[in-house]
């Protein structure tokens, strides 16, 4: 498979992990980064957060030797701040810098970043020009547009300023999930721009990555990995590349999931999983969902959000017969020693 430089960042392919609120800190990113994703990003943190040195922030800033290249992403809305952020050098344990102008929460764009940016491409510029600075290669996430499509403008802009690669999802920030992707608008970002042009949007297959990468040079994936890491492996297998399905652990597991005597349908059920990987990918996913716990108890030990925890697992638990009850029973437990336990016994 082809690989994807962005300044002088050299990808071992062309998939790309979304930076995800609530999914994406280390343990998930190590998981995705084993299954093949080339590049993983935190997700999006608030520049004010990590100037004040927020907790919280700082914990989901911690990255490991084996995750790299990682990025950083960030958004904020003043200018200022972005000057203060290069200064502070926060930013030296990551090999890129990405500028969320995506995002469409309320949250986020009430506070005039996100997604909220795409009204100001001019702002964009000088944010991207600032982060420059680093002397990090600086990519840029943006959505076509805030209410009104205009990512020809603002893509111009972002180029303008030095960015060396520009991730388009191909929604306004105000549609909702249920307004299909325009891929026709990534395309046409594309033809107007130099830098490397990620596609992000409705891609939970290989077949779906396959088109995406006929109209641009990389693609990002958020919904398909949410709980399913093997997305990559799956991609990267009906693209030609590396990637066998399998993901190498830090060391092996004793754990092993069996669901002998399940149906072909009650494995695949929901989970998303293509209908040739079956059994093996299903007891694979369940036994990444124990190695994800193991590592968040590593890397965060008394300081694990347990709320995070139970969201991303109950998104493990797919593809078998009665899931959903056991969706249930995950939501119900308090401390991480229960989950583990409940998880050794699905």
């Amino acid at each position: 498979m082809k690989s994807l430089k962005i300044g002088n960042l050299k990808l071992k392919n062309r998939l790309v992990l979304a930076p995800m609120v609530d999914i994406t800190d280390l343990p998930y990113r190590l998981i995705c980064k084993r299954a093949g994703a080339a590049l993983v990003f935190t997700e999006m943190l608030y520049i004010d957060a990590i100037l004040h040195e927020n907790k919280k922030t700082l914990n989901l800033m911690k990255t490991a030797e084996e995750e790299k290249p990682v990025g950083l992403q960030i958004t904020g809305n003043s200018e200022e701040e972005f000057e203060k952020f290069v200064k502070s050098k926060k930013w030296k344990d990551f090999e890129l810098i990405d500028l969320n102008c995506g995002c469409p929460s309320i949250r986020i764009t009430g506070n005039k970043a996100g997604g909220y940016l795409l009204r100001n491409p001019e702002k964009i510029r000088n944010m991207v020009g600032i982060l420059k600075k680093t002397g990090k290669p600086v990519s840029v996430k943006i959505r076509l547009g805030f209410k009104k499509n205009n990512v020809l403008e603002v893509a111009r802009e972002i180029e303008r300023a030095g960015a060396d690669a520009l991730t388009v999802h191909a929604r306004l920030a105000v549609d909702g999930r249920n307004v299909p992707a325009d891929w026709s608008w990534i395309s046409k970002v594309k033809k107007i721009v130099k830098i490397p042009v990620i596609g992000n949007g409705d891609v939970f297959s290989g077949e779906n990555a396959s088109r995406m990468l006929k109209i641009c040079d990389g693609v990002m994936i958020a919904r398909g990995a949410i709980g399913d890491p093997l997305i990559f492996s799956r991609i990267l297998r009906y693209l030609g590349g590396e990637g066998d399905g399998k993901v190498n652990r830090e060391k092996k597991s004793d754990e092993k999931i069996e669901l002998s005597g399940k149906s072909r349908s009650e494995l695949i059920g929901s989970s998303g999983l293509e209908e040739g990987d079956g059994l093996k990918n299903v007891n694979e996913n369940l036994n990444l969902f124990l190695e994800y716990l193991r590592l968040e108890k590593k890397y965060y030990g008394n300081e694990i959000d347990i709320g995070r925890v139970k969201y991303l697992g109950s998104r493990f638990l797919r593809g078998f017969s009665g899931a959903g009850g056991k969706r249930d029973e995950l939501m119900s437990l308090k401390t991480i020693g229960e989950i583990e336990g409940f998880a050794r016994k699905i």
